[in-house]
């Protein structure tokens, strides 16, 4: 079985700025009911299929399989729900960890996110500067949650 070990935090900093690869994102959701969700995903040239399910603490079921990207172009025009979610994502090294932190864009606009994921559980993560608060355990942070109730709308 695929595993997604995956830690998520708040970005309070911009040290990540201007470091590591950026790739524009575009992603729709196929279902979002129940134990799991599927997802398409498109990402600079290449494109994915998702299917995870329900996440236990900090680890969840992850099946991805790369498709071409006409497809998922396909899908996300005429079977996603709407809106389709877009963000920016910059890949960075610190730490010894590959984090990934996403700037998202559209009605989710301001939330920045920076995700790692872990070989284990109770892997040690040195956190860079520009990390703050954690929300792995908060669900209102799942991309498919930020499709339905967007950042943007948030009440304080």
């Amino acid at each position: 079985m695929g595993l997604e070990i995956e830690r998520k935090f708040l970005v309070t900093g911009a040290g990540w700025r201007g470091r590591g690869e950026v790739l524009e994102i575009r992603q729709g959701y196929l279902a979002r009911e129940g134990a799991c969700v599927v997802r398409v995903r498109v990402a600079g040239e290449r494109a994915w299929l998702t299917v995870k399910g329900r996440t236990v603490g900090i680890s969840r079921p992850e099946y991805e399989v790369q498709i071409p990207c006409s497809e998922a172009l396909e899908m996300l025009e005429n079977l996603c729900l709407k809106p389709l979610m877009e963000k920016r994502r910059t890949r960075l090294e610190s730490g010894g960890l590959i984090w990934e932190v996403d700037e998202f864009l559209g009605e989710n606009a301001g939330l920045i996110v920076a995700e790692v994921e872990l070989t284990s559980p109770d892997q040690p993560v040195p956190l860079p500067d520009w990390v703050g608060q954690e929300v792995s355990g908060d669900p209102r942070y799942f991309n498919s949650n930020l499709l339905i109730h967007p950042f943007t709308r948030w009440t304080p």
